[in-house]
Order: C-alpha cells, then structure tokens, then sequence
C-alpha cells in the first residue's frame, strides 16, 4: 500500500482508549452526513448485583432502531434459576421503550444458541469460528408488525396520514 507522503501505518495490539474511540467519532459524523437526525449508539445495561458486587448483567447499544446484545453474563451459581431470562427481558422492554423496533446477538455454538431460540430469537447468520465451534447471529422483533427504517429514514410497514414518516 502506498500512503500519501506523511502518513504511516500503526499496527497496535494495544491501542490507546482515546485512538479507538476517534473511530466511532468520526463514523458517526459521516453517518450524520448521510443521514442526518439517526438515532445516535446510546448503552443500555441491566445487572443483578449481590450488595456492590455484579453476579449477572446484560450490556448493550441502542443504534437505528436496533438493540445490539453485546454481553449476556450470569454466574455459575445462579444460572438455571430464570434470571438470564429476566436480563433479556428487562433489556428487551427498555429498548421497546427508547424505540427500538428488533434486537440482535451473538453467541458460540458452546455458549447460549438454545437459550436464545427458547426467547424467540431466530438464527440469521453463522460462521465457522474454528473446527468445532460456530459463532451464531440471532435476531427478535421486539414489537409486533414492527420494521426497520430504509434508506431516507421511512419505515417500511403501512402508517396512517397522522405519522410522521421515519417518526420513533
């Protein structure tokens, strides 16, 4: 590859927190660009905490209608007793309330792909993450009939005159 005169390039297995996030920064002013007034990343966290301590939790991104699942965690000791099912659906019912129309996550094929699927979720993606295991990309709608936006921030389902096209 041939940079323009000054430039170089860094390969670094441990960035600085700053540099990363220069990235997103500078995506999302482009985004903005293109689309202007999308709904910015904004987290979304539920933990069950023992005292200070957190023993289980759900941390997330609301981003264009979507809630992205990033991290699903309960300890051992307390896995079998519903409360992974309660961390999806207190997440789930906050991002219906910040609007959003359909959640997505990933898991391994040795993690959760069964828990996952008994919530409602469906598979739209794998791939072959080594010789014995698959990464699992799965989908929910969260509100019935509900659509994601297209190009120019128009829903895609039927609305009645008094809706404001790309409103939500």
């Amino acid at each position: 590859m041939n940079l323009p005169r000054g430039l170089r390039l860094d390969v670094e297995d441990e960035p600085a927190h700053a540099d990363i996030e220069a990235l997103p920064t500078n995506l999302e002013a482009f985004n903005e660009s293109r689309w202007p007034g999308h709904q910015p990343w904004k987290p979304l966290a539920v933990f069950v905490r023992d005292r200070e301590a957190i023993v289980a939790g759900l941390a997330g991104e609301k981003y264009a209608g979507w809630l992205f699942i990033r991290y699903l965690w309960v300890s051992s000791q307390l896995r079998g007793q519903g409360i992974g099912r309660s961390l999806m659906a207190a997440g789930e019912a906050r991002a219906l309330e910040r609007g959003c129309h359909a959640a997505w996550v990933d898991t391994f094929s040795f993690q959760a792909p069964g828990f996952y699927r008994k919530l409602g979720y469906e598979v739209f993606g794998e791939l072959d993450w080594s010789p014995d295991y698959k990464r699992i990309f799965l989908r929910k709608r969260l509100a019935p009939g509900g659509e994601p936006p297209r190009a120019g921030g128009r829903r895609l389902r039927r609305s009645s005159k008094s809706e404001r096209p790309g409103a939500g």
